[in-house]
């Protein structure tokens, strides 16, 4: 899709990123009905106030419409935000593309841009938790050249696995512990 910008959400902007996100799970509810730990984790997905201190809300706009939003968290030396990952890695959570416009590109711009803005924060590894039930995202992200990373992988409850993934942003140096 022409024409996508992606930005900082503004604070007037939160509700709108919440409808957002509520519309962009509602496919996964079916698959998630009667389950105690998907309806929990379902409930605080549109919750975008009570994150928008911890870390950075970003959303892809064009023509003036909301069409995805992504939360991103900077590396911090010494601690892992948004989840728990190796100490500096930046990660993305909350990835969100409004039904209306799935497959026109939106979702890959705003997972590229989290790429550069990690590379550019220094970032050695950008951190991202995905389901089996996400195929979509989980191609697109190894498209992108994220790779799963099983050793951050975690099990909400018996049988389902949120699966880890990660992406080096120093390609042409030797890996180290953590990174």
């Amino acid at each position: 899709m022409d024409g996508i910008v992606i930005r900082q959400a503004r604070p007037d902007e939160l509700d709108a990123v919440a409808t957002l996100l509520d519309r962009a799970w509602t496919e996964f509810d079916a698959l998630g009905a009667g389950e105690p730990t998907y309806q929990s984790y379902r409930a605080s997905v549109p919750d975008v106030a009570a994150r928008a201190g911890d870390g950075v809300i970003f959303v892809a706009e064009a023509g003036g419409a909301l069409l995805g939003t992504v939360h991103y968290y900077p590396p911090r030396p010494g601690q892992s935000r948004g989840e728990d990952w190796p100490s500096g890695w930046a990660s993305i959570r909350y990835l969100g593309v409004d039904p209306s416009a799935r497959g026109t590109g939106v979702g890959g711009a705003l997972a590229e841009a989290m790429v550069e803005l990690a590379r550019a924060d220094g970032a050695p590894v950008l951190g991202l938790h995905t389901s089996e039930w996400m195929a979509v995202a989980r191609d697109m992200y190894e498209r992108m050249g994220f790779v799963r990373y099983p050793e951050h992988d975690f099990h909400p409850r018996p049988g389902f696995v949120v699966t880890a993934y990660r992406f080096d942003l120093r390609a042409d140096e030797p890996e180290r512990d953590g990174a």
